[in-house]
């Protein structure tokens, strides 16, 4: 596909979509219903592809690849090991297709890249100074074990009946409904965490590590300070004090742990041939790896907008500096 029919590069190179990031049409006034509807089951919309992929792979996950509520009543290294290795798995084929599409094998070249260049091996800042490298090793040293940390938690609680764990059989519509909002307090809750992390003392010692990554790729979604995993996992915490199954809280971890690489592809667009192309829906936050201040959110709830801190992509200077 030609990049230059719907958008194009300026001076140094960065790419810029014809059309402004804009919200879907869920917290509008008034409302709009037929939109609103067109827009829950379109493809893509608010349930497929991602949500609705992120959720069968949750019920692949509860039903196939977790052990039963009896053996979970006891913490024992077996099970929790096991988990730890199941969702290694998970992240490395999930964020490696991405990465190996994109970036190793370059399908599309630098085509609808809105940085033209590629994640650095020359860095000092990071470790080793390889961005991939250093991205990948905080993704597996700390996302995936403390990811694997509240899921053992949470799924221990359940277990026991120490939290009001509730059946589908017996509430099957706020069932659904419980797990169609999850994408939505999750919005909710990593903007209010973002912006905390972004307080200049949390900033300068957890949130900044996020933040070397001004040309992000698939990998950087997880590349966090230890600090930043336990604030970004922490929104599973509301299952704890809402009638909830185990299946939500899974749906709400793994949400949370796959959407980031799609986030930070880097991409605009990947082309699935010569006339079609799926939109990563990645560059408001882009626009925040590049110009730190705006969109601390980009989901569903207009927070950033309500707030005061939305940046459509519109307008802005090339040689603005990302921090």
């Amino acid at each position: 596909m030609d990049e230059s029919q719907y958008g194009a590069r300026d001076k140094r190179g960065y790419w810029k979509p014809d059309v402004p990031v804009a919200y879907p049409p869920a917290f509008v006034w008034p409302l709009q219903p037929k939109r609103f509807l067109t827009w829950i089951f379109a493809v893509p919309g608010y349930l497929f592809p991602w949500n609705g992929l992120y959720f069968l792979i949750t019920l692949g996950f509860w039903y196939f690849l977790t052990p039963s509520l009896e053996t979970m009543k006891t913490l024992s290294p077996g099970w929790i090991t096991y988990l730890l290795l199941r969702n290694a798995a998970l992240v490395f084929v999930f964020v490696g297709a991405w990465h190996a599409w994109l970036y190793i094998g370059k399908k599309q070249g630098t085509s609808f890249k809105f940085n033209g260049n590629w994640p650095t091996r020359t860095n000092p800042s990071f470790l080793f100074r390889s961005q991939t490298l250093d991205n990948m090793i905080w993704t597996f040293a700390s996302a995936v074990p403390i990811w694997t940390a509240y899921e053992v938690l949470s799924l221990w609680l359940y277990a026991n009946g120490t939290v009001l764990g509730m059946q589908l059989s017996a509430s099957p519509v706020y069932f659904v409904v419980l797990a169609l909002l999850i994408p939505v307090i999750r919005d909710v809750h990593f903007y209010c965490i973002h912006r905390l992390i972004h307080w200049p003392p949390l900033y300068r010692r957890i949130h900044s590590l996020h933040h070397k990554n001004i040309n992000p790729g698939p990998w950087s979604g997880l590349a966090m300070h230890p600090g930043e995993h336990l604030l970004y996992f922490s929104g599973v915490l509301l299952h704890f004090i809402i009638p909830s199954s185990p299946i939500h809280a899974l749906f709400h971890l793994l949400h949370a742990a796959l959407s980031p690489a799609q986030g930070h592809v880097g991409f605009d667009k990947v082309t699935l041939g010569q006339a079609k192309a799926m939109n990563t829906h990645a560059y408001a936050h882009y626009l925040h790896h590049r110009y730190f201040n705006c969109n601390y959110a980009d989901g569903v709830v207009p927070m950033d907008k309500w707030l005061g801190t939305f940046n459509d992509g519109s307008g802005l200077k090339s040689e603005q500096k990302s921090n």
